[in-house]
C-alpha cells in the first residue's frame, strides 16, 4: 500500500511539474508571438506615414525623372505596407480591405510609370494624399490605444474572431471603406471581376440540405456509408454554401457545395498514403476519369506536379469558340500515389466562368519577333487577365534561348495587339 501511495505521489508531482512546464512554454510562446505582431503593427504605422509622404511628394515635380522616383517609391511602400498589415490579426474583412487599398495604389503608380500619363495622377493623388494623412492618423491613434489599454494577446486572438469585431480599429475601417469607395471606385471590368467572385452569375434553384448530401454521395461514391454533418454559411460569407464534414472509415475531411445548384466548390480528404504503387500515366489516366466523373467534360490538362505522397493535377476550361485554355477557369485534382484516389478538389475557380468577349489572333512571324538565337519550341492559345481584370486571348510560347548556356523562358503575348504581357524564367 505504501509503494503504491509513493508511486501515485511520485506520478502527482511528476504531472504538476509537466504542467508548470507547458504552461511556461504556451506563456512564452504566447509572448514571442505577441512581441511579433506588436512589431509588425510599429513597422505599418511607420511605413504608413512614409507612403503618405511619398504620395505627396510626387506632387511636388514637373520633372519626369523626379516624379517617376516619387512613383517608384510609392509603388514599394505600398507593397510594404500590404506586407506589414497581412501579418496582423486586426480581422479578416478590415485586413482585406487594407490589401485592396494599399494594392490599387500601388497599381496606380506602377501604371502611371509605365504610361507616363502624369497628369491623370496630378489630378488623383491630392485627395488621397489627404485621406491617406487621415487614415495614417486613425492608424497611428487606434495602436496607441491598443498599446494602452489592450496590448495583450488575447485581444489580438478576439480580433481575428469577425462574430466579435468590435476592436480599438474600428474607426480605421470605417474611414478606410469609405475612402475605397471615393478614391478608386470599381470600373466596369472590376465590377464584373467582383460579381463573379460572388457568384452572381449562378441562376440554379437552391438545394436543401438532403439535397446536397445526395450530392456529395453522387459527386463521391467512396463517401456512401460515410457519417456526415451539415451546416450553413454564416451570413457574412460573399456567397451561401454547404460546409459538409465527413467520416468514413480512416477518412475525413470535408466537401462544399453551393446552395445554388449544388455546384462543387472543394473537397479535402485525410488518409494515411502509402508508398507510391501508380504510374504518372495511370494518376493522369484518374485525372482525366475524375473530371469527368464531376461534370467537368469541356477542360482539358494543364500541368502535374508530384511530392511524396500525391499528385497534384491541373486543368483549365477550354473555351469554345477558338479552343484556347481560359487559366482563371481552372480546377485542381490532388490524386493519392498509392490508389490513385481522389484527395482533394479545387473547382472554385472553374464555377467562376469568366465571360469571353470575341478577340481576333493575328498571326506573328517568330523569326522576326524573336532574337535569331532564340528557338520557340511550344505555342498554345490561351486565355489570361491582363492585369486590368480583362481575359484577353494570348499566345503562350515556350522559347530557348541557346547561347553560350541554354535558358528556357516562358513568354506570354497578347495575340491581338501583340504586347508582351509577362516573360517567366523557367531553366
Amino acid at each position: 500500500m505504501r509503494t503504491m501511495l509513493v508511486i501515485l505521489t511520485a506520478a502527482v508531482i511528476g504531472l504538476g511539474a509537466y504542467s508548470i512546464n507547458m504552461h511556461g512554454k504556451n506563456v512564452s510562446l504566447q509572448r514571442t508571438v505577441l512581441a511579433q505582431y506588436t512589431d509588425n503593427l510599429t513597422d505599418a504605422s511607420e511605413k504608413l506615414s512614409h507612403l503618405q509622404r511619398s504620395v505627396s511628394q510626387s506632387l511636388l515635380f514637373r520633372d519626369d525623372n523626379a516624379i517617376h522616383n516619387e512613383l517608384d517609391s510609392v509603388w514599394r511602400l505600398s507593397s510594404d505596407v500590404r506586407s506589414s498589415m497581412s501579418n496582423i490579426p486586426i480581422g479578416q474583412e478590415m485586413s482585406n480591405d487594407w490589401l485592396s487599398y494599399l494594392g490599387r495604389l500601388g497599381d496606380e503608380a506602377k501604371k502611371t510609370a509605365e504610361t507616363g500619363d502624369y497628369e491623370a495622377w496630378r489630378e488623383k493623388m491630392p485627395q488621397i494624399s489627404t485621406n491617406l494623412q487621415s487614415l495614417s492618423d486613425d492608424w497611428s491613434a487606434a495602436t496607441v490605444d491598443f498599446y494602452k489599454n489592450n496590448g495583450k494577446m488575447d485581444v489580438w486572438l478576439r480580433q481575428v474572431d469577425t462574430k466579435n469585431p468590435n476592436t480599438t480599429f474600428d474607426n480605421v475601417q470605417k474611414t478606410l471603406k469609405d475612402y475605397s469607395e471615393k478614391d478608386f471606385p470599381l470600373t466596369l471590368s472590376e465590377s464584373d471581376w467582383q460579381k463573379k467572385i460572388e457568384l452572381k452569375a449562378l441562376q440554379d434553384s437552391v438545394i436543401t440540405e438532403k439535397e446536397a448530401l445526395e450530392k456529395v454521395k453522387q459527386l463521391f461514391p467512396i463517401l456512401k456509408d460515410a457519417t456526415f454533418t451539415v451546416t450553413k454559411s454564416s451570413d457574412t460569407a460573399p456567397y451561401p454554401f454547404y460546409h459538409i464534414q465527413f467520416h468514413q472509415d480512416i477518412r475525413l475531411g470535408y466537401v462544399d457545395l453551393t446552395e445554388k445548384g449544388g455546384h462543387l466548390i472543394s473537397y479535402l480528404v485525410e488518409r494515411p498514403v502509402d508508398e507510391a504503387r501508380l504510374s504518372q500515366d495511370e494518376i493522369m489516366k484518374k485525372a482525366e476519369e475524375n473530371v469527368k466523373r464531376l461534370g467537368m467534360s469541356d477542360v482539358a490538362f494543364v500541368e502535374s506536379r508530384e511530392n511524396h505522397q500525391a499528385w497534384h493535377v491541373t486543368f483549365a476550361r477550354v473555351h469554345p469558340g477558338d479552343n484556347a485554355l481560359v487559366y482563371a477557369d481552372g480546377v485542381q485534382l490532388k490524386l493519392a500515389k498509392d490508389t490513385g484516389e481522389l484527395l482533394g478538389v479545387n473547382a472554385m475557380e472553374y464555377i467562376q466562368a469568366e465571360t469571353i468577349k470575341p478577340q481576333t489572333a493575328k498571326p506573328i512571324d517568330w523569326k522576326t519577333f524573336f532574337d535569331d538565337d532564340v528557338k520557340v519550341q511550344e505555342v498554345r492559345n490561351i486565355y489570361t487577365d491582363n492585369g486590368s481584370y480583362e481575359q484577353r486571348l494570348c499566345y503562350e510560347v515556350i522559347a530557348v534561348r541557346d547561347k553560350n548556356a541554354q535558358e528556357t523562358f516562358r513568354i506570354v503575348i497578347d495575340a491581338e495587339n501583340h504586347n508582351v504581357l509577362k516573360v517567366e524564367y523557367l531553366t
